[in-house]
């Protein structure tokens, strides 16, 4: 019987704590007394600790855990180039090109070259990346912007701690438990805590990447070319077109007269016979009268 009102007790505990962990907003969930820190790739070098203090805890952020963004368009002398100068400028700050395209631009007889690239660099070199890299053509826009997920990541730290605490009892609710209801029921909540320890984990890694590695697009494109005037066309090529024009005209009276062929039979023969018919009407009006 003790057995049973130890399992109902641990059992209210962890329905208790459940209800605790859910409804904190900010980075409450921690218990009282319990220390939460972030590492510092999750802020760029930063220390965030929970002190130790009951209902006045106070947290402590030296450096705040920003995701660094931006994106820069140039346009450049040759593409494939600048991109490669780009990788280049990339390495040299410990980033790497994470992304890339290329398209050829069709335009007024002539081609062009254009593309984007997706570079990651550590986020104490993102503006002096930034700035390397406008020196690499001619600057036509250039944006960025920044997200402070420092309270995120506080966040998500003191509901881990939570939920792990949580699942450390369920297992040994899980061990204690002696019916196969008590069982399917704890194993059920654990199978919860589990899932929602794991969605956090990954959204602390993926905020905590992107703080680390900064992301900077970088539009690339050659100079259009422009329209073509008739005068800078070679003579032998002028000559050529005119011949091949003239061929072109003499095709194209052979084509009209093949369509319209059909319809002057037709029509010519009506015509024809109308007129002929008229003529003859004509005459024999012209002779009854004489």
């Amino acid at each position: 019987m003790d057995k049973r009102l130890k399992l109902l007790a641990v059992a209210l505990l962890v329905v208790l704590a459940g209800c605790t962990g859910g409804s904190a907003g900010g980075g409450g969930d921690a218990a009282s007394g319990e220390s939460v820190t972030l590492s510092a790739d999750a802020t760029g070098g930063a220390e965030v600790e929970q002190a130790d203090g009951g209902s006045d805890d106070v947290l402590q952020v030296q450096q705040r855990a920003v995701i660094k963004n931006g994106y820069v368009r140039l346009t450049v002398d040759e593409f494939n180039t600048s991109r490669a100068a780009v990788e280049s400028t990339a390495e040299s700050y410990g980033g790497f090109v994470s992304d890339s395209n290329e398209r050829v631009n069709r335009r007024s007889g002539g081609t062009y070259r254009s593309g984007e690239l997706v570079v990651r660099v550590p986020s104490d070199n993102f503006s002096a990346f930034i700035e390397e890299t406008k020196t690499l053509g001619e600057v036509e826009r250039v944006e960025t912007n920044s997200e402070d997920v420092t309270d995120q990541l506080v966040d998500i730290e003191a509901r881990l701690s939570n939920l792990r605490a949580q699942r450390d009892r369920l297992r040994t609710l899980y061990e204690q438990a002696n019916t196969t209801d008590d069982v399917l029921a704890v194993e059920r909540r654990l199978t919860e805590v589990q899932t929602e320890i794991e969605r956090l984990e990954a959204r602390q890694a993926s905020l905590e990447n992107r703080v680390a590695l900064s992301t900077v697009r970088i539009s690339l494109s050659e100079e259009p070319p422009g329209p073509a005037q008739w005068y800078d066309t070679p003579v032998l090529q002028a000559f050529s077109e005119s011949v091949n024009g003239a061929f072109v005209a003499l095709r194209a009276v052979v084509v009209a007269f093949a369509y319209a062929l059909p319809y002057i039979v037709v029509f010519g023969g009506l015509l024809a016979l109308f007129g002929g018919g008229v003529v003859v009407a004509g005459r024999a009006a012209y002779r009854r009268l004489t």
